[in-house]
């Protein structure tokens, strides 16, 4: 008897069916391991921190970097806390100053004030991504604005003499960093002059590679163009909706112009060359104070998890450590809102509760039952001739659904052209809910909250057989953010929240909205000086955004500009994304009739670079619109590193209807001055 198991066990092991045969360019080993990793942060620290700059020149002093409060620990904490599996950072950036004690040149760390010129921010940080459990990388500009040989045979082996250096003293490393910025003005040792090069040759790239794959052989190198991981060819943080990891990499590296094509990737692509999507939780990448109130949102970070890690990339989110050695308080914030609302979205995988039956499956080892494994070496696969198929996904009773997941087995290659999923309404007929191309490492999707005991998941189009590793389904929680108020110069209010599916319930008083109050539906003509107080409400979970209180003045739509430059209504547009560079330095509004002034509010440039910011201003009233009276004076104070709406009060109310205000000093040496919006106070 024991014979016959063994033989009938014998018998099926041999007759079951081999593995799919891999298809297209396949990942390394060092790929999977970083492919794995899928969230992880960016540190860019260094002396741009300290000059306020986002490229340093290379004519610094080593003095100036002095961060008298450095913590890699908190930077670790707060990244372990986050979710991020690893940090990377600029170890070196294009004005040449080293953030370890390099023998290659004295513009380091060792000429510093800092620790008296006895730190290493290389060596503190290993430590603490140790302590964490976190994998480090490290980025080195090739570029060297401050190194006099650059643009010589001496400065490329300065360059891969450093090269070594963090290969081999800071343990072991998980990504080696290049940026694409090459060449071009600097100081180069007293020289200050442009120097160019060929980027493709310079480096000798040939040679930087085989020294990360014998000092760090599980290391990936990034660059604009591999050869182990591209760039995305955004820094906006989102890759194409289509995204192949394959490239035809011969054709890109070591650099290439039509970085546009780097955010889908080649479907004929010949090696695996994964995206990295990297972005900033702030405008810069470095530290700027004025930068303090432009922390992205959780609404939008959860949109770049999702377009980044749910679009096959992986996601490098750069948090600019401040001058005092520490992340800052609002971008911690934010982070852990993230990674907060990230748990909450994928808290319960209800494909757990479903039955699944497989139009097609290759035999036992390769049931469709295996994407609900969770192994990361199971899959479901078709037969080896069998390129589309479908999953139907039965529960015992409806569920509401918002989210799918899907993975496929990258080990045997990148297949899937096209997808859809589907559910069973009321009437037996099945609504497309969504449809896309690519799925790789991972794709997830959002669509409108679903109801149904009946789901499908629909591949039309695969290279060869399919080969899926996973197949989640979430309903994630309303992202409750506080909703933005906006009005035209018309008068029309509109109120979005950051997830559609939102209620918005609203007040025109100073009481905080509840449920009972009036419901938000469509944009509304509401009265002159009016008081808007607004929540987003989830009904399922009867919870509520904090308020978002705005006070409106009068409309704007009988204001006119008395400026020359007409464009001088961008100032008064109600849209703080526009800006007018005023080259009379002065902005004059006609009302349309008089007013009763108690103050004023400005908002000044909010770009990333602003420019012709005024810090010290007058204002000024008129009965004509030509002779001009003075009505106060100020400063704007630390508009240079706060630029949020700057709010006046008058002495007395000043009754007029033509109104100038002139800048007086500004923060830099342009020829214009800067406005976003311009808004009166009358109550």
């Amino acid at each position: 008897m024991k014979k016959l198991s063994f033989l009938l066990l014998l018998l099926v092991f041999c007759c079951a069916p081999p593995a799919p045969s891999p298809i297209g360019p396949l990942p390394s080993d060092r790929q999977l391991k970083w492919q794995e990793l899928e969230y992880y942060g960016f540190i860019h620290f260094n002396m741009n921190t300290f000059t306020d700059l986002e490229w340093g020149t290379g004519g610094e002093t080593a003095d100036t970097f002095n961060p008298v409060q450095l913590d890699t620990d908190q930077w670790a904490r707060i990244a372990k806390e986050a979710g991020m599996k690893g940090l990377i950072l600029t170890a070196k950036h294009h004005d040449g100053f080293c953030l370890w004690p390099t023998k290659t040149t004295a513009h380091s760390v060792k000429s510093s004030a800092w620790r008296n010129g006895q730190g290493d921010v290389l060596r503190d940080l290993r430590n603490s991504c140790d302590k964490y459990g976190l994998k480090l990388g490290l980025y080195l500009s090739p570029w060297d604005r401050n190194n006099e040989h650059y643009g010589t045979d001496t400065y490329v082996s300065i360059f891969h003499e450093q090269l070594r250096e963090l290969l081999t003293e800071y343990g072991e490393l998980f990504e080696i960093w290049f940026d694409g910025a090459n060449g071009g003005f600097g100081y180069y040792g007293g020289a200050n002059e442009t120097r160019k090069i060929d980027n493709k040759t310079y480096y000798q790239w040939d040679k930087t590679t085989e020294m990360v794959r014998e000092f760090q052989p599980d290391a990936v190198i990034f660059s604009d163009g591999g050869p182990d991981v591209r760039w995305v060819g955004t820094e906006e943080g989102w890759a194409g909706e289509t995204n192949w990891s394959t490239m035809r990499r011969d054709e890109i590296y070591p650099g290439w112009p039509k970085y546009v094509e780097l955010r889908y990737g080649h479907q004929d692509g010949t090696h695996w060359l994964p995206a990295e999507v990297n972005t900033s939780i702030r405008p810069g990448w470095y530290y700027h104070p004025r930068e303090d109130h432009q922390v992205k949102s959780k609404s939008r970070l959860v949109q770049t998890y999702y377009e980044s890690i749910g679009r096959n990339g992986n996601f490098l989110l750069n948090i600019p450590v401040d001058h005092r050695g520490l992340i800052h308080e609002a971008d911690s914030a934010a982070m852990m809102q993230l990674s907060q609302q990230i748990k909450l979205d994928f808290k319960e995988d209800l494909i757990q509760k479903a039955t699944l039956k497989a139009s097609n499956e290759r035999g036992n080892n390769y049931g469709v039952d295996r994407l609900k494994d969770r192994e990361k070496a199971s899959y479901w696969a078709t037969a080896e001739e069998v390129n589309s198929a479908e999953i139907e996904i039965q529960f015992d009773a409806p569920e509401e659904l918002n989210r799918l997941v899907l993975r496929e087995y990258i080990p045997l290659g990148q297949r899937v052209q096209a997808f859809s999923f589907l559910a069973k309404n009321e009437q037996g007929i099945w609504d497309t809910l969504v449809q896309q191309t690519t799925i790789g490492n991972k794709r997830i999707l959002s669509f409108k909250n679903t109801s149904s005991s009946h789901f499908k998941l629909k591949v039309s189009k695969s290279k060869g057989s399919i080969v899926l590793s996973e197949l989640g389904l979430y309903r994630a929680p309303i992202l409750l953010e506080p909703p933005k108020i906006n009005r035209t110069v018309s008068g029309l209010v509109e109120i979005k929240a950051a997830d559609a599916d939102a209620t918005i319930y609203y007040s025109l008083n100073q009481d905080t909205p509840s449920s009972t109050s009036q419901v938000f539906s469509e944009a509304i003509k509401l009265p002159e000086r009016t008081v808007v107080n607004a929540v987003a409400y989830d009904a399922k979970t009867n919870t509520q955004s904090e308020p978002t209180q705005v006070y409106f003045d009068v409309y704007k739509s009988p204001w006119k500009t008395l400026n020359e430059d007409q464009k001088a209504s961008a100032a008064f547009d109600e849209n703080p994304t526009t800006v007018f560079e005023s080259n009379s330095r002065d902005l004059r509004i006609d009302f349309g009739k008089k007013q009763n002034l108690k103050g004023f509010e400005f908002l000044p440039d909010q770009r990333r670079y602003p420019k012709g910011v005024i810090s010290s201003y007058s204002v000024w009233k008129s009965n004509n619109g030509r002779k001009w009276k003075l009505v106060q004076t100020g400063e704007f104070a630390n508009i240079t590193n706060d630029r949020k709406v700057k709010k006046v009060s008058f002495e007395k109310s000043q009754r007029t209807r033509y109104f100038r205000i002139k800048a007086e000093r500004i923060i830099d040496t342009q020829e214009f001055v800067s406005f976003a919006e311009i808004n009166i106070i009358t109550e």
